[in-house]
């Protein structure tokens, strides 16, 4: 089976540079996919995602060693185990708030005895290899996002979870946990504070801890806190970042 080089960069001390797909479209993710990520993430929860073209963006991404990952848009199993058939190699699932969440989340995840994925890695074993079920439950990562103030008290049983191998912080929500205004870039010092705690609480349990974020800057910022898996906005925010400097930096220059 193809390694998830992921599982590699991790073993060594590193920290993973994930990049975030919403925008529905093969060749959107073959761009991204050559830019120098570790991983890029196809986003069917708050994306403009479903399943065929989140499968077509898996195919996009096998043109490159960029590591194929999935946000699923729900704790549900038809919809991760048709993913990981399609070819993700590891799935982030939203609002894991606690054990029980966690423990189906891994369960779907993983084949029989120690789950309850089904069988039937169609594409995924032309893109990982015809041993694809001799070693998925190794290769194939489970992220759960923490990002509820239920999943802030739960964290020591969430990530005690056997077979999880990482969290993901969700700042936007957990800012409205907090009572705040959605943001990637948050200073507010519980969020601080909740940041700290899930890098400390993932370091004791011996899981990665990782987190969305608004910019290059205060990606640096995360990692420097201990966090190993770093996302930097999404494929859509960065186009419409650099169209808006490219019109003001004409519209500035024609004035």
């Amino acid at each position: 089976m193809r390694k998830n080089l992921l599982h590699s960069i991790w073993q060594r001390g590193g920290v993973v540079v994930n990049g975030w797909l919403s925008i529905p479209s093969a060749f959107s993710a073959e761009v991204m996919a050559h830019q120098g990520y570790d991983s890029l993430t196809v986003d069917i929860q708050h994306g403009m995602q479903d399943f065929q073209t989140a499968f077509h963006c898996f195919q996009a991404i096998s043109t490159t060693d960029v590591v194929p990952l999935v946000r699923i848009p729900w704790l549900e199993p038809s919809i991760v185990m048709k993913c990981l058939d399609a070819g993700a190699y590891g799935v982030v699932c939203p609002l894991v708030n606690n054990r029980r969440d966690a423990e189906s989340f891994v369960s779907y995840c993983r084949y029989p005895p120690g789950g309850q994925r089904s069988y039937g890695p169609n594409r995924v074993m032309l893109y990982a290899g015809a041993d694809y079920a001799d070693h998925a439950d190794r290769e194939i990562l489970t992220i759960g996002m923490i990002e509820t103030a239920e999943a802030l008290a739960n964290l020591d049983a969430i990530m005690s979870t056997p077979g999880l191998d990482a969290v993901y912080v969700g700042p936007a929500d957990l800012a409205l946990a907090f009572g705040l205004k959605p943001t990637f870039e948050p200073s507010d010092p519980r969020m601080v504070e909740a940041f700290e705690k899930v890098v400390a609480t993932a370091q004791r349990h011996g899981k990665i801890a990782g987190i969305h974020t608004g910019s290059g800057a205060y990606a640096v910022k995360m990692a420097k806190m201990g966090y190993r898996f770093i996302t930097v906005s999404n494929d859509a925010r960065l186009l419409a970042t650099a169209a808006s400097a490219g019109v003001t930096t004409l519209r500035d220059g024609l004035a």
